[in-house]
């Protein structure tokens, strides 16, 4: 077991167009347009250290990690393992073991759900999840509530897209023995207080679940500081690639959890009889895992904490600043989520015109844009808008002009859709 050293930031100045010149994607017309991407809360863009670290895996190094006696699996498990300890200081992990790699949030989620839920859930225990979530932080828990026979409770929101915090705090009793609370909703941006939410549910004995898909692109995260038992994040948000994850869990919590799937690897003996289950943190990674995939991830976490995160944050938000400012000024178009602590995202309808319409001329003109409900059916439902918003959601690539050609795309192509 290892204990890990506090991470040692590298600070570099932001020069956007170095930063966009490694993304490749980027530089391409679509439909005889240059490229606006604004969909990076569905999933961002990858840079060229990531590519080329899934090239050179698969052209170099191709064999199963942990088992075998020859120099390319001893190759690829370095590797791998090295993402291990990547990702641990990027959540300041204490240990390296308290890092599961999972498919994304939604198998973390379900992982939680099942191995401490299932097993720790009795009937009348409340579960209390927030107005916010998407559905991999609902129906986890309305699977595993059906189970058990504990009650799933809903913190409610302002026409903000704020969580009413007084009702929070009514919400929390000693049967609270969950509360899975999103960081930063996917679908309006709003930044939700989880420092003194998990400090409050802590004070009820509360086990508190973190989704970090959309905070980890934007925020420095330390989960000792935040005291939460599980934080989860999805590698395709931080310009790494699909189909990968992390589950960080205190180690403690960890050791006494069941498995969440069984076999290969993550057993110590197996007989007909019985099975002696693997120490952390391979205990919950059963089969041959998404190698190459979790060996990008650790580069794009080496490529993203090359940045100052203050001088990230603010960039970002001058984005949204702007994007805000300029969006509201067109006639017709009306914002949906207006906290006053938000990151990176900008929901809007529009009187009198289709989501999807929208979404299709803004592609006909370049712009990727995503329309609908975003996972999250409960909340639009909860706004008054079952239709769903146009999402506009923003990276560290992306640039102020992007955002002004973006409204006047929009001056222009919204008359013909009225």
């Amino acid at each position: 077991m290892m204990k890990l050293a506090n991470p040692t930031p590298i600070f570099t100045a932001l020069d956007i167009e170095k930063i966009r010149a490694e993304f490749p994607i980027l530089h391409q017309k679509i439909n005889g347009k240059p490229l606006i991407y604004f969909d990076n809360a569905a999933t961002a863009q990858k840079p060229k250290v990531v590519i080329e670290a899934l090239k050179a895996y698969y052209e170099n190094d191709n064999a199963n990690v942990h088992r075998g006696a020859h120099t390319l699996a001893a190759r690829a498990t370095e590797a791998f393992e090295k993402t291990r300890k990547i990702a641990a200081r990027f959540l300041n992990a204490a240990f390296e073991e308290e890092i599961i790699f999972v498919r994304g949030v939604t198998e973390g989620i379900n992982l939680i759900a099942q191995a401490w839920g299932s097993a720790n859930l009795r009937k009348n225990d409340e579960i209390l999840i927030s107005t916010l979530e998407h559905h991999s932080n609902i129906v986890p828990w309305q699977l595993v509530a059906e189970k058990t026979g504990a009650i799933l409770k809903v913190i409610p929101i302002n026409e903000k897209g704020e969580i009413i915090e007084a009702e929070f705090e009514k919400l929390l009793s000693k049967k609270t023995k969950i509360l899975s609370i999103v960081h930063v909703s996917n679908a309006l941006g709003t930044v939700n207080p989880i420092g003194k939410m998990i400090q409050k549910a802590k004070q009820f004995g509360t086990k508190v679940i973190v989704d970090g898909a959309q905070a980890t692109p934007h925020f420095a995260i330390d989960v000792q500081k935040l005291d939460c038992d599980f934080y989860v994040f999805s590698g395709h948000k931080v310009y790494a690639p699909t189909g990968i994850g992390v589950l960080y869990g205190k180690k403690e919590i960890l050791d006494q959890m069941q498995p969440y799937h069984g076999g290969g690897e993550m057993i110590k003996e197996v007989t007909f009889e019985k099975t002696t289950y693997n120490h952390l943190p391979h205990k919950f990674e059963a089969g041959t895992p998404n190698i190459a995939d979790t060996i990008g991830l650790g580069r794009a976490l080496e490529f993203l904490q090359q940045f100052d995160k203050q001088a990230v944050i603010e960039y970002e938000s001058r984005l949204l600043t702007k994007a805000t400012a300029l969006l509201s000024a067109i006639e017709g178009v009306r914002l949906i989520g207006t906290a006053a602590e938000k990151a990176s995202v900008l929901s809007f309808v529009v009187e009198g015109v289709s989501g999807f319409d929208l979404g299709m001329m803004l592609d006909a003109n370049g712009v990727a844009v995503r329309v609908g409900h975003h996972c999250t059916q409960p909340l639009m439902k909860r706004l008054g808008i079952p239709a769903g918003t146009v999402r506009a959601s923003f990276a560290l690539y992306n640039t102020e002009k992007e955002i002004e050609d973006f409204a006047a795309i929009l001056q222009k192509i919204l008359p013909i859709l009225r």
